[in-house]
């Protein structure tokens, strides 16, 4: 099992998003400046909420079902659509936000300006983390299928 370099892979997928929970990805810093940054925190909405705590689970998940590879490798797709989705459904806070239709913290942060953190790009990571382990265990599907034919 954790010969495997897709265990490693999956593992550094799952403490990517473990940090990812921890720190902000985006603050905002509104235009009278007298408040401060505020973070948007992954839990401060419950959808983003739901996928942050999602991604890491199920990488950690699918290390150990290293004996069942089809259903690795689609699990891994599933991860990488629920990482593509966080970036959607964060642009969409965003928007949100900043454009005055939703409060963060019952602040009024209507045309304040917004940077992205570091942390924002690990789900980027974890997709081309999620691709290699999944091409990793279809190489070792192809492989097991060889060696079953040559029996």
């Amino acid at each position: 099992m954790i010969q495997r370099i897709q265990t490693l892979y999956l593992l550094l997928v799952t403490i990517l998003g473990i940090l990812l929970c921890i720190f902000p990805p985006v603050q905002f810093l509104p235009i009278d400046l007298e408040g401060g940054l505020h973070d948007l925190n992954a839990f401060d909405k419950i959808p983003l909420a739901i996928i942050s705590v999602c991604i890491p689970l199920l990488a950690f998940i699918n290390i150990f079902l290293y004996k069942r590879r089809l259903l690795q490798a689609r699990l891994n797709i599933v991860n990488v659509i629920l990482c593509l989705g966080y970036y959607a459904l964060l642009a969409l806070y965003i928007y949100y936000i900043v454009h005055g239709y939703e409060t963060l913290e019952h602040l009024y942060l209507e045309n304040a300006s917004y940077h992205l953190n570091v942390w924002t790009s690990l789900h980027l990571v974890n997709v081309v983390l999620l691709m290699m382990a999944t091409r990793k265990i279809l190489k070792d599907e192809a492989l097991v299928r060889a060696a079953d034919r040559l029996r």
